[in-house]
């Protein structure tokens, strides 16, 4: 029986300096690799042209390199980008390339699929099949920075785990993944230009402040009424705002990093006064911004866009306690999106 090989990005560079030991080669050999697969971005090990053919020959015979695919690609009128992304075993995972006149922002996927079941969002119809690994989602980076240099003449500035799936929980994984990303053997992009967003997982919050993590957080709040929130996100049921309010106050009080709050205002959902009157309140609690974002309807169902007046009551109730406010508009509105509201998330760092 054939024995399945492992992703050989899955070691550290001191178990691939192990691994040369214990087969009788120099410990430098795995920093060449290393190098090679991160730094450089090797896809074979034919690629490590410094590294000797009877050592890519054994390297082969024990691992595998699990790079992604991009599908297919499609660019829209206002230089939006989005990937279908076709990981090893065909699976496949969206991330979006979103331009501004002063940035270039990648928006990746951390799950195949979705854990929760946010009932407005298309990838929560899609049953989670499995998390990402680390190299995986750092794939996903590298593709969207090649494409910023290539149509947008820069490389890519900015970061937002926006894509299918919840960040928190594959946080091992979107951990490490960061941390290579951050490293000055990846990317070396700063952890300041990285937003990671949840839909509200206190425990992890709090796990957050405790790693003393360096990127920034976004939430998808959408109410700050349980009942409203509960509807829009079922699963909020285990998570009531009570003990989400505790979990962001404990990150600011360890991180000192001010929370975005990502919020779409539906129509006849939460475009009411008690709507805003919660959300003002609960903007009250923590240093915070709020970015309104326009929605894009998945089908003809209950979720539909609210009207202009909405958006701006909220904002003139937002303005009035000092909070600052931006309206995300659509992006890609003439490409077609495979993950829900992933288009939509033109972060502001």
């Amino acid at each position: 029986m054939q024995i399945e090989k492992k992703d050989i990005r899955a070691l550290s560079k001191e178990e691939l300096r192990d691994f040369f030991v214990a087969n009788n080669d120099k410990a430098f050999r795995g920093n060449q690799v290393y190098e090679w697969l991160w730094s450089k971005g090797a896809h074979s090990f034919d690629d490590m042209t410094n590294v000797a053919k009877t050592t890519r020959s054994m390297l082969e015979d024990n691992f595998v390199i699990n790079h992604i695919k991009v599908d297919t690609m499609q660019r829209s009128s206002d230089g939006t980008v989005k990937n279908a992304v076709r990981l090893h075993d065909g699976l496949v995972v969206e991330s979006v390339l979103i331009p501004t006149d002063t940035r270039t922002t990648a928006c990746v996927s951390s799950q195949v699929g979705c854990s929760l079941d946010c009932n407005f969002c298309a990838t929560s119809r899609l049953k989670r099949m499995r998390n990402l690994e680390p190299g995986e989602i750092y794939d996903q980076v590298i593709a969207i920075d090649k494409e910023s240099r290539l149509y947008h003449n820069h490389p890519l500035s900015n970061i937002v785990f926006m894509g299918m799936g919840e960040p928190l929980m594959n946080y091992n994984n979107v951990i490490k993944a960061i941390d290579m990303i951050t490293s000055p053997e990846g990317l070396g992009m700063s952890p300041k230009r990285i937003m990671v967003s949840t839909s509200g997982i206190p425990k992890m919050i709090k796990k957050m402040a405790d790693d003393d993590v360096k990127f920034k957080l976004a939430v998808s709040l959408h109410s700050a009424i349980d009942e409203i929130r509960a509807r829009i996100m079922p699963f909020s049921k285990n998570f009531p705002l009570a003990d989400l309010r505790e979990s962001l106050e404990y990150w600011y009080r360890k991180t000192k990093n001010k929370i975005s709050y990502e919020y779409v205002v539906w129509k006849g959902i939460n475009d009411d006064k008690a709507s805003i009157d919660a959300l003002v309140k609960f903007c009250k609690y923590v240093p915070c911004k709020v970015n309104l974002i326009e929605y894009n309807p998945i089908d003809d169902g209950e979720f539909q866009q609210a009207s202009e007046e909405s958006i701006m009551a909220y904002i003139k109730a937002l303005e009035s306690i000092g909070v600052v406010v931006k309206v995300r508009r659509s992006r890609g509105k003439d490409i077609d999106a495979a993950c829900g509201q992933l288009a939509n998330k033109e972060a502001e760092m």
